[in-house]
């Protein structure tokens, strides 16, 4: 169930709406389920509803007039709450939804059980999924109702409804969702041939230019370059930015003037003291390799850097993880402008879903997460080629680290975020699986020996014993046996890096464990092959590390096709 609650300052034009059977199409038998006092005239059952219709006005606004005669009223007297039962839901009787009436005036303050001095209301149905609670807000006492916190107790005792009665329990969120786009915006985009109104527009491009910015000048200077875009910063006196709005340009009211939108009302986490708070603790990665010339992979760092996410989820404290969280986000938002244009709509999509996964009442310690952050801003430099094994092997780590954060978001009861992991998850797994087929395939054609794929086999065997018969039965095998040659040719030990690639993380929620350990392969196999002596101290650690492994079945190793 789901509870819309709002004000007014008419009590005739809510009840008039309330019981419209001529405008408003499923008002198909309005009635009353329940008042203040279990007394209040119904018009929906009286021979007279017009007469009826201004009795229930009169006695509902009462204590107004008498408070208002002392200076006391408030100018928004009328309290409304809708409450609407979830799609798929039994159909309640009056007597159900007069009981789940009488619980949300006592549960929001406006007529607390047992209170005799408590709000006049009255609970209307006019449909058979929901119902409506019209009250005015002056109590027998002629004080002002105190319903602070309305929408929170109401939806609260709702999910206790939810339980009580038997009914689909709602995804519930915490307050920190991006607001959604008005009815009217939504009109006006839809009139203008646009899918998205301009507030969706303008959180996207301002995301995605925080997931790009190395620093809080370096945001505001890409802002000020986007083309069809208004920028006005704000200042204080002293010089220092205060804030931002953000306009589309031709996007203006009836004056002709601009629809403006501060950075918080696009998203909470989109306000400039947000945003300077997390691109102040930045670490920009090396852009050379120690002891080399050669620069590193962005990709291979950013990925790196993310495979790291989960283990700050399982063992960080919450304010670290959420930062990790946020700074992933920020990952999943630069993608899109990374990606060949094919990839582009997946990607979008998974980023737009995942915005609100980003967020949650656990303040982040934004400090945490600087090195995801720097190899965030690393990818600023990939060139968007056809090549997409770069991206692949990203979006391989992504579905991994988006599955942890469903969980933790899950342990936490955060289901809003759990629900926007899991819609992000389909399109990030669609977008690798366009990703990296040709990179995969490419690889595979290389086509090493057979002997030295069954000296892989029997490597595989193992590293990853668990999983031995799967990774040698995946279609992805032949890339993966092509991948340790490559490694073996360029002076690597293909031993050696796939126990190292194995342990990076547990490999249980890969679709394609052989994809995922040829995408480590690929990448641990740039690093400098080890001298000599660091062969021998690698094999004397392994030999000393490696359990024995008596009796464990034997897997035939599967042939490279």
């Amino acid at each position: 169930m789901i509870a819309k609650i709002g004000s007014g300052k008419s009590t005739a034009g809510l009840i008039r709406y309330l019981f419209d059977t001529k405008t408003a199409k499923d008002h198909t038998d309005p009635h009353l389920v329940a008042s203040w006092d279990s007394f209040a005239p119904d018009p929906g059952r009286a021979d007279d509803f017009e007469a009826t219709k201004k009795l229930l006005v009169a006695d509902l606004d009462l204590r107004v007039k008498q408070a208002r005669r002392l200076g006391r009223a408030p100018e928004r007297h009328v309290w409304h709450c809708s409450v609407r039962a979830a799609p798929g839901d039994r159909h309640l009787t009056d007597a159900e939804w007069a009981d789940i009436a009488r619980r949300i005036v006592a549960a929001t303050g406006v007529a607390p059980q047992g209170d005799p001095d408590g709000c006049r209301w009255v609970a209307v149905r006019h449909a058979d999924d929901h119902i409506h609670i019209a009250a005015t807000k002056v109590r027998g006492d002629l004080r002002t109702a105190r319903h602070w916190n309305d929408y929170l107790k109401a939806d609260k005792e709702l999910a206790a409804v939810e339980k009580e009665y038997g009914l689909q329990q709602v995804v519930r969120g915490d307050h920190t969702a991006a607001k959604r786009p008005t009815r009217a915006e939504t009109e006006k985009a839809r009139r203008a041939g646009k899918d998205k109104t301009s507030r969706e527009r303008l959180r996207t491009t301002v995301r995605q230019l925080v997931s790009t910015a190395t620093s809080p000048e370096d945001f505001l200077r890409l802002l000020d370059g986007i083309e069809g875009v208004l920028v006005d910063v704000q200042h204080f006196p002293s010089g220092d930015v205060r804030g931002y709005k953000v306009a589309i340009e031709g996007d203006t009211n009836a004056a002709g003037e601009p629809i403006w939108f501060s950075g918080a009302r696009l998203a909470p986490d989109l306000s400039f003291p947000k945003i300077r708070e997390r691109l102040t603790v930045i670490e920009i990665p090396p852009t050379t390799e120690p002891g080399s010339r050669r620069k590193p992979n962005p990709w291979h760092q950013a990925t790196a850097a993310a495979e790291r996410t989960p283990h700050h989820l399982n063992y960080g404290d919450d304010e670290a993880a959420q930062a990790h969280i946020a700074a992933f986000g920020e990952a999943i938002d630069v993608l899109p402008l990374l990606a060949p244009n094919h990839l582009r709509p997946q990607l979008q999509q998974a980023a737009i879903a995942f915005e609100r996964a980003t967020r949650s009442r656990i303040h982040a310690q934004q400090d945490q997460a600087r090195a995801l952050r720097g190899a965030v801003r690393a990818l600023r430099g990939a060139p968007v080629t056809g090549d997409t094994s770069g991206l692949a092997m990203f979006l391989d780590i992504a579905v991994l680290v988006v599955i942890a954060i469903a969980r933790w978001h899950q342990a936490r009861r955060h289901d809003q975020q759990v629900a926007a992991a899991h819609q992000s998850l389909a399109h990030l797994q669609a977008a690798y699986q366009q990703a990296a087929a040709q990179p995969l395939a490419t690889l595979a054609q290389s086509n090493p020996p057979a002997r030295t794929v069954e000296r892989h086999a029997q490597r595989i065997l193992i590293a990853v014993p668990d999983y031995a018969q799967q990774v040698l039965d995946a279609p992805a095998w032949p890339a993966l046996a092509a991948a340790l040659t490559e490694a073996e040719n360029a002076g690597q030990d293909p031993e050696q890096l796939l126990q190292h690639a194995a342990r990076l993380r547990i490999l249980d929620d890969a679709r394609s464990i052989a994809g995922t350990l040829t995408w480590r392969i690929q990448r641990l196999a740039t690093r400098r092959a080890p001298g000599d002596r660091a062969r021998a101290a690698q094999a004397r650690t392994t030999a000393t590390a490696r359990p024995a492994q008596p009796g464990h079945a034997h897997v035939a190793p599967a042939r490279h096709r």
